[in-house]
């Protein structure tokens, strides 16, 4: 499958898949004769393991460290979960941050229904009655 239809199929841009590629979060794609990337199944099923990884929060950096430990083969079960851990630590952190961020949104927008909005209706029926 081409790299137009494995984005379409996943939702990833070209663009990302290369630079996915590019940076070792996925092998070397196979190619034909034309040099023209021609994905194979498995190739599908790591990009849609790196898209969950992605969309679950973890940065680029660590998980290239991640997919490294994978293929070690080496019994390094912990230092994997070490790096799902401390990614989890910092998606929280950042979900801290948004709920702040969400709050001071909110007082401002009643801030602004609750002062603003009766100024400026004030502010006008003043000018409508001159």
């Amino acid at each position: 499958m081409n790299i137009k239809k494995v984005s379409e199929l996943t939702g990833v841009s070209a663009d990302t898949i290369r630079y996915y590629e590019r940076i070792g979060l996925l092998p070397p794609i196979t190619r034909n004769k034309s040099g023209v990337r021609n994905f194979t199944q498995q190739e599908i099923d790591i990009l849609e393991f790196v898209r969950y990884f992605r969309k679950a929060g973890l940065g680029v950096e660590p998980l290239m460290d991640y997919i490294a430990l994978i293929q070690l083969d080496e019994d390094n079960v912990e230092a994997r979960l070490n790096i799902l851990t401390q990614q989890r630590e910092e998606l929280e952190s950042r979900i801290d941050g948004l709920k702040q961020a969400l709050e001071r949104l909110n007082y401002k927008i009643e801030n602004y229904e609750n002062k603003i909005i009766p100024r400026e209706q004030e502010l006008f029926e003043k000018h409508k009655r001159e």
